[in-house]
């Protein structure tokens, strides 16, 4: 068939091959193996990948080799195991160096993506943490001003309670001290002098003064 294996690197190489007008399928298989030896057979079964090509292209570039290691490449027009003279050997390079800083970019960047992820999730832990400390200082400063109030309210409440006593007391002292002059129990009159009004005696009747006459005064309790 004619098969040739160009640009080979560290990754990658190309299988071309020339058309062949008897081939019925309407695809290519391309099939390929690692560490291939003269002892190995050419089974279909044999080859780790196979792929598929229309049979408008008479090439197909193969990845993903591993660096430093012989390979075989075979090319059929139909479903069946390859012949020899189908099939062409060759060595990969070393890795390439563009191959080998993009490993590392990739590698740098999958680091810089779980780093920035990780602190992420610490930044949102630390800001939950201190919004919680300060709502419960918050509520606790709260409560303690209610709890002031209630304090002052209630000694506000003593003290009226204590000076609404005091005030009584002081109302009710002259009364006491009215009862200790008159035993008796007799409230004391104002007289009220008004000579047109008042003729005749008014008499005032008591425990202790019975049957004295008053006269020109009116009584008015």
């Amino acid at each position: 068939m004619g098969i040739t294996v160009q640009n080979i690197t560290g990754s990658t190489a190309m299988v071309i091959w020339p058309k062949m007008a008897s081939c019925a399928d309407t695809f290519y298989s391309v099939m390929y193996h690692p560490n291939w030896n003269s002892s190995s057979s050419y089974s279909r079964k044999s080859f780790q990948k196979e792929e598929r090509v229309p049979t408008t292209r008479s090439s197909f570039v193969v990845e993903n080799l591993t660096p430093l290691t012989t390979y075989i490449v075979c090319v059929t027009c139909q479903s069946a195991n390859p012949s020899s003279d189908q099939c062409r050997v060759f060595n990969t390079l070393e890795r390439d160096p563009a191959s080998a800083s993009n490993t590392k970019k990739e590698l740098a960047l999958g680091i810089w993506l779980t780093s920035s992820v990780l602190l992420l999730i610490i930044a949102a832990i630390l800001l939950y943490g201190c919004l919680h400390i300060l709502c419960r200082r918050r509520r606790e400063r709260l409560q303690g001003r209610n709890g002031t109030s209630e304090q002052d309210h209630g000694k506000m409440w003593t003290k009226s309670t204590a000076q609404d006593s005091e005030e009584l007391s002081r109302q009710s002292q002259p009364m006491q001290d009215t009862e200790e002059k008159h035993p008796g129990g007799i409230q004391l009159a104002t007289i009220i002098e008004n000579p047109l009004a008042c003729k005749e005696p008014v008499m005032l009747t008591s425990k202790s003064h019975k049957g004295v006459p008053m006269t020109g005064q009116c009584s008015a309790i």
